[in-house]
């Protein structure tokens, strides 16, 4: 199979880590996927390093010249369908007028609605199959416009690491200061308000009246920064936040961390959750978007009412009183993402609709 996938982002988020894991996961079943990308797009990169076809282009100038590349592309004769990835390339595929020569697939990973101009309601009508990563955007997709029946939940995937060594843990702590008796938090994400990292803050200083020894550490950047800092130098805790900056060898995070927290307000899912559970990780998020349908809520990790300290802070505490408790929790969240969230599982199911679409050259 042949699959010409679109994604004109030129920074590194979630929706570009599924992209790079389906792309691999066709190459490795020995289909021949090609990539039309932004120049300069860390997707491009990564992919191109993986041994994928990747096709440069412009975003700018309203699309148009990356609709003018994937109607070359296409006229080509040698795609089976096109998968646009995320916004701007459902634009420029369909200004590409790419559908009424393959199928079209398209990947909706964020829970606002669709706008209500022709022109936004023309491009999903266009597509053969709309792709939800949660049940949750497949609801907000659908009431906002989209045709219901056009829409399928594919879950995203994360890949299932091994376990982390003590000595993987020891270097990855080191790397931040963090001494073996400390208890390290942790969140992996932009700096956004909707991020919801100032709550974090909050219940940190509550817990560490309880376990003083306690410390946060922040992964990623964004402009939200400033504020969280001087949020920890008014609760007196500035010298218990590690604010790491964009890591990009993120596993290093998970390797250090005790507990994993999401405090988004606005998650349609979350790659960091299902990476921090795949490390085996006790996770907490916020009971917002579709972070539910990750977390098996007391099983395989904890939700909680968003924007309230003291209910964060008092999750964050049975799991630190009660180790034993906390590595089961751990152990059930591995096993619940193997089962439902694995990258394997996401190319599975993405080859299936590609063949349900007609495509029988698998």
């Amino acid at each position: 199979m042949k699959p010409l996938l679109v994604d004109l982002e030129t920074t590194w988020r979630g929706g570009q880590n599924q992209a790079l894991l389906l792309l691999k996961g066709l190459l490795e079943r020995g289909h021949q996927p090609e990539l039309v990308a932004a120049t300069n797009s860390a997707l491009g990169q990564r992919a191109q390093a993986a041994g994928i076809s990747v096709h440069y282009v412009s975003r700018g100038l309203f699309r148009l010249p990356a609709a003018q590349k994937i109607r070359q592309l296409v006229s080509t004769g040698r795609f089976d369908c096109i998968h646009a990835n995320e916004a701007h390339s459902v634009s420029a595929a369909w200004l590409a007028g790419a559908h009424k020569h393959l199928p079209f697939v398209i990947s909706r990973r964020v829970g606002y609605p669709i706008g209500k101009s022709r022109i936004a309601r023309a491009r999903y009508q266009a597509a053969a199959r709309i792709v939800a990563n949660s049940q949750w955007v497949a609801d907000r997709a659908g009431a906002s416009g989209a045709p219901r029946e056009k829409i399928t939940v594919i879950y995203e995937g994360a890949e299932i690491p091994p376990r982390c060594t003590a000595e993987q843990r020891q270097t990855a702590r080191t790397r931040w200061r963090i001494s073996p008796d400390t208890t390290l938090l942790g969140c992996v994400g932009v700096l956004l308000p909707d991020k919801g990292q100032e709550w974090l803050i909050r219940a940190l200083a509550e817990t560490r009246k309880e376990f003083p020894s306690a410390k946060l550490l922040l992964a990623g950047d964004g402009p939200s920064r400033p504020q969280l800092e001087q949020l920890a130098r008014e609760l007196g805790v500035a010298y218990s936040v590690v604010f790491a900056g964009f890591v990009s060898d993120v596993e290093n995070v998970y390797a250090a961390l005790d507990v994993f927290l999401l405090p988004s307000f606005f998650e349609a899912l979350n790659n960091s959750l299902l990476a921090a559970m795949a490390y085996e990780i006790p996770s907490i998020s916020f009971n917002r978007g579709a972070l539910g349908e990750i977390i098996e809520d007391g099983h395989s990790g904890l939700l909680v009412e968003a924007a309230n300290t003291p209910a964060l802070h008092s999750a964050i505490a049975k799991i630190l009183r009660d180790p034993a408790g906390a590595k089961k929790m751990a152990e059930a969240g591995r096993q619940h993402i193997i089962e439902n969230f694995s990258a394997k599982k996401m190319v599975e199911a993405t080859l299936g609709l590609y063949e349900s679409l007609g495509l029988k050259n698998l």
